[in-house]
């Protein structure tokens, strides 16, 4: 294992715990003595994903990441759910036991767990892995949402962007004290 900080190939394991799908091992280098994290996880059987023009591509947990951040971007979500969502999708996956999936199937699984988390990047990932040819498309998608009475508040895996005192302040329902 390279150590990040200097580059030598050689590093000493300090600590070794089991984490979700993985181990977790703390690392000291043996030149410089920096600490670093390293994350081992089991390298499961190849996995391939058909695309919609047919195409083969081995399937890659950092492209669906990717797309999950990209739709989540600059909302206020906790850090580490993302790749929680991550892992719950590829573990769905490699759990059907099939060595061919097609990438609609995948597609339908962040949706899913993208609508479950925040209505917003629902809607970005929506937009852009649905296609929607116009404005009226994604007019009706957002009206599904609004008639399925799903947006009663935050979702629980998203913060709240104000605090409870704050609101009364925000849409002045408060008053101020004249004297």
């Amino acid at each position: 294992m390279d150590c990040p900080y200097c580059g030598f190939n050689d590093s000493r394991v300090i600590d070794s715990r089991d984490v979700d799908e993985g181990i977790r091992r703390r690392r000291q280098c043996l030149r410089c003595e920096s600490r670093f994290t390293t994350y081992e996880r089991i390298q499961p059987v190849n996995l391939f994903v058909i695309k919609k023009d047919k195409r083969r591509e081995l399937f890659d947990r950092q492209k669906v990441l990717n797309g999950i951040r990209k739709a989540c971007e600059k909302r206020p979500l906790p850090a580490d759910t993302l790749d929680k969502v991550t892992d719950d999708i590829e573990a769905e996956i490699y759990h059907l036991g099939k060595a061919e999936v097609d990438s609609r199937m995948v597609g339908d699984m962040v949706m899913k767990r993208l609508k479950e988390l925040d209505h917003i990047a629902y809607i970005r990932f929506a937009s852009v892995y649905r296609e929607f040819a116009d404005i009226t498309a994604l007019k009706e998608e957002v009206d599904t949402l609004l008639s399925n009475k799903e947006i009663e508040g935050p979702s629980i895996a998203q913060l709240p962007l104000l605090p409870d005192a704050e609101p009364a302040l925000v849409t002045g329902r408060r008053r101020r004290n004249r004297k």
